[in-house]
């Protein structure tokens, strides 16, 4: 969805250039294209509808100022509509209960719940500072129980044990009079899918709602799930009364076709996003950084998020007080650098939030050869010895066979990583003892600013 529709509206604000103003007869071929995007990425049409409309109706109210053309102006208010139809801003989850809170995790089998349980639970925990117990009311899926009990200890929760010859009634009963026991502020309870929507499992979840009272019922659901996603939507809706929606799988292809259908039909808040497979892949949801990241104009916001999570500031701290001490910069240096390149989530995690036009520049191809290209460096330092990596300056001819051949690459490889390293380093020498502020004046950077002269 997101290329499909940056695409369109970046071929209508050049399309509409030259144009004084947004009529009823330059707004139509606008509206196709926006109308076609929404539909191959299998919006709803009612949704597609509803939203047509409201982009009209706005578009030929308002006023062309400024240096904004026609085209400009339609993708602000495409831009405005995206992040209303999807909820505008975040909405909180709710915890204001009486301990435990409870939360209850529905939706159709392969949607993510299990996994998005315990990506709920870890970010319970690190962001709310909550102690956190799951439980599994799936009976029927054999794995289902265990895969629970395996994914609550990766993400630092305690689990309530369960079986599958036990009613969910039952199970439901039992850990929450545990979590009341010992204290736990959530209880998570993941619940049994089905691969359709049937009146079992709706029955089922009816009941365990009823006896859990849960403060959020919160709907899982596959963001590329596509226009099946409406009628599970509206099924859940009629038998739950839902709270929130968790959108699964939103780094795949759909980038926001469920996300605009599923608010739409239950009226419920998208509270959370899941981002990646990785335990800390789960975003509370922006609607207004989703819409910009839907037309193509990035999430900086959330890149820099992401970049901070993944720099350890002790270590980097650590490293500034040691170029500013004239101490030199070694490979056990870079290769931190490296590691933490690689904490961040990598090359294409972080591109996928700078806007498109940016982002189109770097290929598929660019980004996978880059990220190996970085794997290649870690291989080939790790297979320095201590020595070496201090002292860089005695990898002579020798030495530098035995690291390609323990690192599985060949000598030339090991050549420009060390040439990469010593440009690395004569950069660092220049920025000690204020050095950096010296470069930037010769550079030109600093001109113009107040007290750089």
């Amino acid at each position: 969805m997101a290329s499909a529709l940056s695409e369109r509206l970046s071929r209508i604000v050049k399309e509409m250039r030259g144009q004084a103003r947004i009529t009823e007869s330059n707004i139509t071929d606008m509206l196709r294209e926006v109308r076609m995007a929404l539909l191959e990425a299998d919006v709803a049409l009612p949704v597609v509808r509803d939203f047509i409309a409201r982009v009209k109706e706005r578009a030929l109210g308002a006023e062309v100022v400024g240096s904004l053309s026609p085209g400009q102006a339609l993708v602000g208010i495409v831009n405005r509509e995206l992040a209303a139809t999807m909820g505008e801003g975040v909405a909180d989850i709710n915890l204001a209960a009486q301990p435990p809170a409870v939360i209850l995790m529905a939706g159709l089998q392969g949607a993510g719940k299990t996994t998005t349980t315990a990506k709920l639970a870890r970010h319970l925990i690190e962001k709310r500072k909550k102690k956190v117990l799951t439980v599994s009311g799936d009976v029927y899926r054999p794995a289902a129980i265990e895969q629970l009990r395996t994914v609550t200890a990766q993400a630092g929760a305690e689990w309530f044990p369960s079986t599958p010859d036990q009613k969910p009634a039952d199970i439901a009963r039992a850990a929450i009079d545990h979590a009341r026991r010992h204290y736990f502020d959530v209880l998570l309870v993941d619940t049994a899918g089905r691969l359709a929507i049937d009146e079992a499992l709706m029955r089922e979840i009816q009941e365990l709602h009823a006896i859990l009272n849960p403060v959020e019922t919160l709907f899982v659901v596959d963001a590329m799930q596509g226009q099946d996603a409406i009628n599970t939507a509206r099924a859940f809706k009629e038998a739950l009364p839902l709270t929130g929606i968790v959108l699964t799988k939103l780094d795949g292809d759909s980038r926001g076709g469920a996300a605009l259908s599923v608010r739409a039909i239950t009226g419920a808040p998208i509270k959370f996003a899941g981002t990646s497979e990785k335990l800390d892949g789960l975003e509370v949801f922006d609607a207004d950084r989703h819409a910009g990241r839907v037309l193509g104009m990035g999430d900086i916001v959330a890149l820099v998020e992401q970049v901070t999570a993944g720099v350890d500031m002790a270590s980097a701290q650590k490293l500034a007080a040691k170029v500013k001490s004239g101490e030199g910069f070694d490979l056990n240096d870079f290769l931190d650098q490296i590691r933490q390149m690689k904490q961040m989530g990598g090359l294409s995690s972080l591109m996928d939030k700078l806007p498109s036009a940016m982002a189109a520049k770097a290929s598929e191809a660019d980004l996978n050869r880059a990220e190996r290209d970085i794997k290649r460096k870690e291989g080939i330092i790790c297979s320095m010895t201590l020595q070496e990596r201090r002292k860089p300056e005695i990898i002579k001819a020798t030495r530098k066979r035995r690291i390609a051949a323990g690192a599985g690459v060949q000598v030339q490889e090991v050549n420009r990583l060390l040439k990469e390293f010593e440009q690395m380093q004569g950069m660092m020498k220049k920025m000690k003892g204020g050095g950096l502020m010296k470069m930037m004046k010769r550079m030109g950077g600093m001109k113009g600013l107040p007290g750089m002269r």
